[in-house]
């Protein structure tokens, strides 16, 4: 077999060769740019989209076209808040344009939800929108005007909706009572002893606080220094035994002197400790 010549072998040049390794490696950075144009081009799309109907109209055919729908609504954090409202308040459902609607719209009418402290709405590229929400922590249930209301931690109203599945939070009965409630009650947490026998806590005049017991007492704290009148109760508690007697009223409200009121035919506390004095009207 006659050999061929090197001269009659067709070979790429070096130049050839060059190039074609170039296209190869700018191929994946066309596409990249690509896609990252077509996103741009969306988003733009979507800023426009609400400020005018033709803008609405050019958007939703922008994704149809290249098929950016909802697929999945993931909601993360609800527990109280109906999840009807919740999604009703959100304002998009599967199948509807995932650039379709407003991010910050649909965050503005989810916290008006009386249980929604604060969320965050998210669109996850190409079908998922996500939802991150933040509740409000039931605090204590708040009787006025022989209603029941039930708020957090600040004093915001939550709820006047299926109080009775939190029935075994504290109650606070009387005009602003909310906003000075969490005082109290942390005052309250550091004697279990005290708290534990309270039933109600009444605001007096806006100004101070009466605890009802379970057992029909009423103390009577001062307007400043709860906590320090509190102590002095768990003290007589714990070497008395003060809360187990027949009394009406146990009145706190001066710093240096403690007052009570026995049943009517009972015997006041003994005289031995330095704390009781002459029972006294309570005012």
């Amino acid at each position: 077999m006659p050999r061929v010549k090197q001269k009659e072998i067709a070979r790429p040049s070096r130049l050839k060769l060059l190039v074609r390794r170039q296209r190869r490696m700018l191929r994946p950075l066309g596409l990249a740019a690509v896609s990252f144009v077509i996103v741009i081009c969306g988003m733009m799309v979507v800023r426009s989209a609400e400020t005018g109907g033709w803008a609405a109209r050019l958007q939703k055919s922008f994704a149809r076209g290249i098929d950016l729908r909802v697929q999945e609504i993931v909601i993360n954090g609800r527990a109280n808040t109906p999840e009807p409202q919740l999604r009703a308040a959100l304002g998009v459902a599967v199948g509807d344009p995932i650039l379709g609607f407003s991010v910050s719209g649909a965050r503005d009418r989810i916290e008006s939800l009386s249980w929604v402290q604060h969320v965050a709405v998210e669109r996850r590229l190409p079908g998922t929108v996500f939802v991150d929400v933040t509740e409000r922590r039931p605090f204590a249930i708040w009787q006025k005007d022989r209603k029941f209301l039930l708020v957090d931690r600040n004093g915001e109203i939550v709820t006047n909706e299926a109080i009775e599945q939190f029935s075994t939070l504290p109650l606070i009965v009387g005009a602003g009572a909310p906003p000075h409630a969490a005082e109290l009650l942390d005052a309250l947490s550091k004697v279990p002893d005290i708290g534990d026998r309270v039933a109600a806590c009444v605001r007096v005049g806006e100004r101070r606080w009466n605890l009802q017991l379970k057992n029909g007492i009423t103390i009577m704290l001062p307007e400043d220094h709860q906590d320090l009148a509190l102590a002095k109760l768990h003290e007589l508690e714990q070497n008395q035994a003060l809360l187990d007697r027949p009394l009406i009223f146990v009145d706190l409200r001066l710093p240096d002197r403690l007052t009570v009121r026995p049943k009517p035919a009972t015997l006041v506390v003994p005289d031995a400790h330095p704390l009781l004095s002459p029972t006294r009207r309570a005012t």
